[in-house]
């Protein structure tokens, strides 16, 4: 008996360029969340939701979806799904997808940012030859909060930088070849870091995990890389902190987002700002097309889907 499944794609050629062909005994219909519903509705059991469309557009329908069983994000982030997730329905995100990505960008936020290249490309229209004396990563005191996938590949992408320390924080303390703080200890570490990455997953005990107090504790000239959820930080604590000049941030993520034109944060110096790209590389499709085969074929054959991370 088929099995109905929506996929994002604009019809079957593009999915199966993508996919390959699907397993039986699933029949795919084609939802983007462009306003456009296939009929079947009240049939759909697996859900593969577009890539960064607001919950609230992908899910309005929810309630006619009655045999809808899983919904598959391509996001690692799945926060905002949680409220729209109906009783029953088992919620699976993109662990492992923007690994690679999001740890590119997360580096490159930190050395554009150290190294002024926000600076110097706003110069270029002008040609102002504004050469400065900058900060290197080498020789810097990092942390990485939220240490997953993404925390272990920025890592990784930070091994050649000759950084002098990295100090590990994750919601458990871990032991063994790899230390790992609790994040009860964060207080505590952020007076001997130079440079904190955020990338802890947004949860209630996360939300302002970063405020007037943390970011007081760093020391001066650090520099915040958020590439997690922007109410990880507390946005007031953050706009005072960097207008004093005495810390600088580099921002993926922000509250509110997308960052209003008129706020503060777009004009402070030693901000740079990028809008919400961690995982939009050419990194992402290789990945995700993977994620989604796979876990097709699981559902196919009834065997346990991979991220499950509710329901």
């Amino acid at each position: 008996m088929a099995r109905r499944i929506w996929l994002p794609y604009p019809d079957l050629a593009a999915a199966q360029a993508a996919l390959g062909p699907l397993p039986d005994p699933l029949v795919a219909d084609f939802f983007r969340a462009d306003g456009t519903w296939p009929d079947s509705i009240g049939e759909v059991e697996l859900l593969v939701a577009p890539y960064m469309f607001p919950p609230a557009t992908v899910m309005a329908r929810v309630g006619e979806m009655t045999s809808l069983r899983v919904v598959q994000l391509l996001s690692a982030g799945f926060d905002n799904y949680l409220p729209y997730l109906p009783d029953g329905v088992r919620l699976c995100n993109a662990a492992g997808v923007h690994d690679a990505s999001t740890a590119e960008l997360a580096v490159s936020l930190a050395l554009a940012n150290n190294r002024h290249l926000d600076t110097y490309a706003r110069n270029m229209p002008s040609g102002t030859w504004g050469n400065d004396f900058s900060t290197s990563l080498a020789d810097r005191r990092v942390l990485i909060v939220g240490y997953g996938r993404i925390g272990a590949a920025i890592e990784q992408r930070l091994a050649g930088f000759e950084v002098a320390s990295l100090t590990r924080v994750a919601r458990r303390a871990r032991s063994g070849e790899i230390e790992v703080h609790p994040i009860e200890e964060l207080d505590g570490l952020l007076a001997h870091a130079d440079v904190v990455f955020l990338i802890t997953p947004l949860t209630p005990q996360t939300e302002h995990l970063i405020g007037a107090a943390q970011l007081a504790a760093l020391p001066d000239g650090a520099l915040l890389v958020n590439v997690a959820r922007g109410r990880v930080v507390d946005t007031d604590a953050l706009v005072a902190a960097t207008a004093s000049g005495r810390i600088r941030a580099s921002l993926d993520v922000t509250d509110p987002e997308p960052l209003p034109p008129e706020h503060p944060l777009w004009t402070t110096p030693g901000v740079l700002i990028s809008p919400h790209v961690g995982g939009q590389s050419t990194a992402f499709y290789p990945r995700m097309q993977k994620l989604v085969r796979e876990q097709l074929a699981r559902f196919a054959a009834g065997e346990p889907l991979e991220n499950v991370v509710a329901g």
